[in-house]
């Protein structure tokens, strides 16, 4: 499940969106509602849990923007306004959920999975490359028709770079998609868990090392 948290609470935003990481989702993170919608046209989320205060374009308009697009995506609005006559106004702009803040983490999650499970959620469709298969909708990864156990950050990094189609992706992409915006781009976690990858999907190779670009899979 891909998911746009937009925050501009940025410690708020950071932290829903490394507990979201934990879950398994690939999340972006927009700290205004202009790069909010920069990202929404330029990728398709499953979920967008949207403030309805951000700085720029507003919350409001952007959830106003995404039904007059029929976007398919699903939003979970978040606001300091706590009462019924806000829920109402949030949820006939468009929104498919309202969620008050201070919020329960658990509770955000399961309002989040449970949108993504919703008919009609932007999903992505099964992604593949040749024996290899991978279903977001089910978190289920298999080559060859072999089933590959993979770790939450495995599946995601293999999501990423499927969805690539054949682009490199590049390590400061990955660690800001499946990790955090945040971790030191120093770090050779990406490089680790690529080759578990790697070694889960055994022969032949398909994730290539691009030269000063990343990791690919299906280049040309």
């Amino acid at each position: 499940m891909r998911v746009l948290v937009a925050e501009d609470h940025e410690r708020l935003a950071r932290s829903v969106a490394a507990g979201l990481r934990r879950y398994g989702m690939t999340v972006d993170v927009a700290l205004d509602g202009d790069d909010a919608l920069a990202r929404l046209g330029a990728n398709r989320y499953d979920v967008v849990v949207l403030d309805r205060d951000l700085p720029g374009t507003g919350g409001d308009d952007i959830c106003r923007t995404l039904v007059a697009e029929r976007s398919e995506s699903r939003v979970l609005m978040l606001t300091a306004a706590s009462s019924v006559k806000d829920r109402v106004e949030g949820l006939g702009l468009g929104a498919d959920d309202y969620l008050p803040k201070p919020f329960d983490f658990t509770e955000m999650v399961a309002r989040v999975q449970a949108l993504g499970r919703r008919p009609g959620a932007a999903q992505t469709g099964r992604l593949s490359h040749a024996d290899l298969v991978l279903d977001p909708a089910t978190r289920i990864a298999s080559r060859a028709g072999r089933r590959l156990t993979l770790r939450p950050k495995e599946f995601a990094v293999l999501e990423c770079l499927l969805a690539a189609e054949g682009k490199p992706v590049s390590t400061e992409e990955l660690l800001e998609r499946v990790w955090d915006p945040l971790t030191d781009p120093f770090t050779t976690t990406v490089k680790a868990t690529v080759n578990r990858l790697r070694a889960q999907l055994g022969e032949p190779p398909v994730i290539e090392t691009v030269r000063e670009s990343g990791y690919r899979i299906g280049g040309p």
